[in-house]
């Protein structure tokens, strides 16, 4: 028992000696031009001693940029009616003549829109796909969690309060 021990401690000296020796040999550096382009250095201040603290990255991530980047919220379309998602748009009211419908939809900023099938409207590019006489269908093609793109149907009532 007492020489594996023994033996144990040996090797853990020998491993603990061999790394000290490997940190105290002079690194090899490279040309100054390369050394500029590799190193990212961030200068910041030390709020205890009132010193400046500097930071090489190297080839590691930069702390200080977030790991998590906000995409746009609201991307602007083209046009307007381009501009908001298709749930936000309220259906105002169903116009026909002998061919076709149309219909009038109002946007969250007030203003509005005379569409009829296969404008394009909302975020994700959807298409007005079908109007009828009390609501209209639009169909989009969202990508889903697997990214992959399936068409998403919303429907837009006439008479918001008869849904419930």
């Amino acid at each position: 028992m007492k020489k594996r021990l023994v033996l144990i401690l040996m090797i853990l000296v020998v491993v603990f000696l061999g790394v000290i020796i490997v940190h105290a040999l002079p690194q090899k550096q490279a040309s100054p031009e390369a050394a500029k382009k590799e190193d990212v250095t961030k200068k910041t201040l030390d709020l205890k001693t009132g010193a400046g603290v500097e930071y090489t990255a190297g080839k590691r991530r930069d702390p200080f940029v977030p790991l998590i980047v906000k995409a746009e919220t609201k991307p602007k379309g083209l046009i307007p009616i381009e501009s908001y998602e298709v749930s936000e748009f309220k259906l105002i009211a169903i116009l026909w003549d002998k061919t076709k419908y149309y219909a009038v939809i109002t946007l969250p900023d007030g203003k509005s829109y005379t569409i009829k099938e296969g404008v394009k409207l909302g975020l994700h590019g959807g298409k007005v796909y079908k109007i009828i006489k009390d609501s209209v269908i639009i169909r989009e093609q969202i990508r889903d969690y697997r990214g992959v793109l399936s068409p998403k149907d919303t429907v837009l009532k006439l008479r918001r309060e008869e849904e419930q």
